[in-house]
């Protein structure tokens, strides 16, 4: 993401209907899905400052991992659980995750079945990956310049990836 979208970032994702939207689809999918004891350890992949994690907590332990040390506030609420370091084998927190979240973060990389392939090192025997992506290459837009994408994914191409990864899906959906 480019220096000067991170700096916007933060209010966008704070009042933009689309963030707004998502995260709240988000949470009612995260309820509906929670195993009875809670989530209880989380990671939130290219998390930026932690925007998310206060909803977050209300589901288990949250801690995430950021590439860009300019998307972390050194002063921000949630510094102390956030890893700023590449999200590959060299991240080994030594742990388990109940719960990983990759919420618009594949689309940022150029080998994600490596990213996808990481995660579920990290996740545990009956843990869940969330993913979002944005989706359709027809609907490629500066925006997608803006951010640093390198590709926009269909269910197929997904589903594809997955794969690749050694995932198995259990719900995939569009929205928006």
């Amino acid at each position: 993401m480019r220096e000067d979208y991170i700096d916007r970032y933060r209010d966008l994702y704070q009042q933009h209907w689309w963030w707004r939207a998502r995260e709240k689809l988000i949470l009612k999918n995260l309820r509906a899905q929670q195993p009875p004891g809670g989530w209880q350890r989380i990671l939130d992949v290219g998390c930026g400052d932690g925007l998310f994690f206060d909803h977050l907590t209300s589901f288990g332990e949250v801690e995430g991992v950021e590439p860009s040390a300019a998307a972390v506030i050194e002063a921000g609420s949630h510094r102390s659980r956030i890893h700023i370091c590449p999200f590959d084998e060299n991240f080994q927190p030594g742990k388990e995750f109940t719960l990983i979240l990759m919420l618009d973060v594949l689309e940022h990389l150029a080998d994600p079945a490596a990213a996808l392939r990481h995660a579920l090192t990290l996740l545990a025997p009956s843990g869940r990956l969330l993913v979002t992506v944005p989706a359709f290459k027809a609907l490629w837009t500066n925006h997608d310049v803006v951010n640093q994408h390198v590709t926009r994914y269909t269910r197929r191409t997904f589903r594809e990836l997955a794969g690749q990864a050694g995932l198995e899906i259990q719900a995939q959906h569009y929205f928006f």
